[in-house]
C-alpha cells in the first residue's frame, strides 16, 4: 500500500538514521531529499542534545539553499560549534523524481554525494566561495 504526499517544489528534507535516544552516536552521513520546482533553503541545527547549553550560544547551524535553474544544491560555511560536534560528514544528495528518492528507506544511488568540513560545497562548484578546493567539491554518483 502506498499512500501519495504532496510536497512543495524547492523543499530540502533532511533524512538520518532513526536515533532511539539523545546520546545515541550521531550520524556521518545525512541524505537531502530536495524537491525540484522552485529554489528553496533550509538550515540544519544541531546541538549536544541533552543540556541546555545552547541557551548560551552553544550550537551550529549549516545553511542549505537549492537553485532550481540550473540545479545547484550549496551547502554554506557552518556558523558555530558545540561539545562533540561531527566536523566532518558526508551529505547525499538526491533529486527527487518519479521513483527516485520516494520511501522512508535511504535512496540507493544519490545523485551527488558531498565531503562537508565545515566550508561550502556544492554539487556544481557554483555558488560558492573561489577559496574553497577542487577536493571539496561534489563528486556525482554513478
Amino acid at each position: 500500500m502506498s499512500m501519495p504526499v504532496f510536497v512543495k517544489g524547492g523543499s530540502i528534507v533532511p533524512l538520518g538514521p532513526n536515533l532511539q535516544y539523545t546520546n545515541e552516536k550521531k550520524a556521518d552521513t545525512i541524505e537531502l531529499r530536495v524537491y525540484p520546482g522552485s529554489n528553496g533553503s533550509f538550515t540544519l541545527y544541531e546541538d549536544e542534545g541533552d543540556n541546555y547549553n545552547y541557551e548560551t550560544g552553544s550550537y551550529a547551524t549549516i545553511p542549505i539553499t537549492y537553485t532550481d535553474n540550473p540545479k545547484n544544491v550549496v551547502i554554506g560555511d557552518r556558523t558555530g560549534n558545540f561539545t562533540g560536534m561531527l566536523t566532518n560528514r558526508v551529505f547525499k544528495v538526491v533529486y527527487v523524481g518519479s521513483g527516485h528518492g520516494a520511501g522512508i528507506n535511504s535512496t540507493a544511488s544519490p545523485d551527488f554525494t558531498l565531503s562537508y568540513s565545515g566550508n561550502a560545497v556544492s554539487t556544481t562548484g557554483v555558488g560558492i566561495s573561489t577559496q574553497t578546493s577542487e577536493a571539496a567539491m561534489a563528486s556525482p554518483c554513478t
